[in-house]
């Protein structure tokens, strides 16, 4: 059984920043691409940054330059450090992880349970 766990939503001002956490535990053998992903209310669930497993990454164009996705094998997380945040970056924010587990085959897409922020003043 593979669980996520997110943390580092909260309320913060225009301008302000946050660093979204999202932890896996269980029985896992490796992971492959990790993401984060954001819905607004009224809107669909849209790619905020993907890293790779060799370390690339990717961002939606709304936050190149603010946000930086990182991730460390080691302690099984993914994080996303955003800056300047914006009210329009307000959403619930979701970690997304393709894992395979140790005790099945095959590669899984995990979601994590979102974590909402809100950015205002």
């Amino acid at each position: 059984q593979v669980q996520l766990v997110e943390s580092g939503g909260g309320l913060v001002q225009p301008g302000g920043s946050l660093r979204l956490s999202c932890a896996a535990s269980g029985s896992i053998s490796s992971f492959r691409a990790m993401g984060w992903y954001r819905q607004a209310t009224g809107k669909p669930r849209e790619l905020v940054a993907v890293i790779s497993s060799s370390g690339a990454t990717n961002y939606v164009d709304s936050v190149k330059g603010r946000f930086t996705i990182s991730r460390d094998n080691a302690k099984n997380t993914v994080l996303l450090q955003m800056n300047s945040l914006k009210p329009e970056d307000t959403a619930v924010y979701y970690c997304n992880l393709d894992i395979r587990p140790a005790s099945i085959r095959g590669i899984y897409s995990y979601w994590g349970q979102g974590t909402q922020v809100t950015v205002s003043s």
